[in-house]
């Protein structure tokens, strides 16, 4: 794991694979941390010929965090948003595009197939028409437009997302059984629930970093976003929108906006996957990663 200083904050990123071949920038979740792209991901893409460099977003993980701004009030937020004003927040997914190009920059590297999920990859759709010249492809996964008739995430799912988790420092178990209630909610029905490895994965997150008003900063961030549709419509490069058939955070409806919303773009809709990445789609994701970078050449 390494640091680097892009924007004014620190980045904490890792890399697989030969430095001399083509990019792939692997941008997380809401909330969630680069390990979240697990090494055996990132290894089979890296076999594929590319170079791969995974890491924390802003507020997550090893990398910067934020923890100095106010909690969010969500009611506050919501008040505001609807009344057409601009909230006070740290920082918006412009910020967090900017991030990801930052980071390149850093690197030395030019150009990058971009592939994010969930908010990520909402954050490579900016980066992707913000910056066209240094995505060489784009990877969106389970993830929206922004577009406000879409249907929204249930309330229920919000609520499982948004209430207050145990401290994980004074109650392991309890913390634990709130994160595994969620990610179990949120999975597909096609694939067995991992508990042992999600477990694993929870408790290697909390060692890294534990900030529970980081996701409450990036809900607010995704929220003053808007329609990100007028930004697909410039994307012209090679495109690839996966979508899980179970997506309860984001409905198959929202990927199939964002491949209406970009030209060209490929729409693959994957029977009983959630809103996570199940190791026996692995392969079927990578192969796409790959069939889309190979549509630059």
């Amino acid at each position: 794991m390494n640091i680097l200083r892009v924007n004014g904050i620190d980045l904490a990123y890792d890399s697989y694979g030969n430095e001399t071949e083509e990019t792939i920038l692997l941008i997380a979740g809401l909330g969630t941390q680069m390990i979240r792209w697990t090494v055996p991901f990132c290894e089979m893409l890296a076999a594929r010929g590319f170079r791969v460099i995974r890491f924390d977003n802003r507020d997550t993980g090893l990398s910067t965090h934020f923890s100095h701004h106010a909690t969010l009030d969500f009611e506050a937020l919501a008040k505001t948003l609807m009344a057409g004003q601009r909230p006070d927040i740290p920082y918006t997914l412009h910020d967090m595009s900017d991030d990801a190009i930052g980071l390149l920059d850093a690197l030395g590297v030019k150009k990058a197939h971009f592939v994010g999920r969930s908010m990520g990859g909402m954050i490579a759709q900016l980066a992707a028409s913000r910056y066209p010249e240094r995505v060489l492809s784009l990877t969106s996964i389970m993830s929206t437009t922004g577009n406000p008739d879409l249907p929204p995430t249930s309330p229920e799912v919000m609520a499982l997302m948004t209430r207050p988790a145990p401290n994980p420092m004074e109650d392991e178990a309890g913390y634990l059984a709130h994160s595994l209630a969620f990610a179990k909610r949120i999975a597909g029905t096609g694939y067995p629930f991992e508990a042992n490895e999600y477990r694993s994965l929870i408790r290697e997150e909390v060692q890294r970093a534990y900030d529970p008003g980081s996701v409450g900063r990036q809900i607010a961030a995704i929220a003053v976003s808007g329609d990100r549709r007028p930004h697909l419509a410039k994307v012209n490069v090679p495109a690839l929108i996966i979508h899980g058939t179970d997506d309860p955070m984001f409905v198959p409806a929202c990927g199939k906006d964002t491949a209406q919303a970009i030209a060209g773009a490929e729409f693959m809709l994957l029977e009983g996957m959630g809103h996570d990445l199940p190791p026996q789609l692995f392969e079927t994701i990578v192969n796409g990663i790959e069939r889309t970078a190979r549509r630059t050449g």
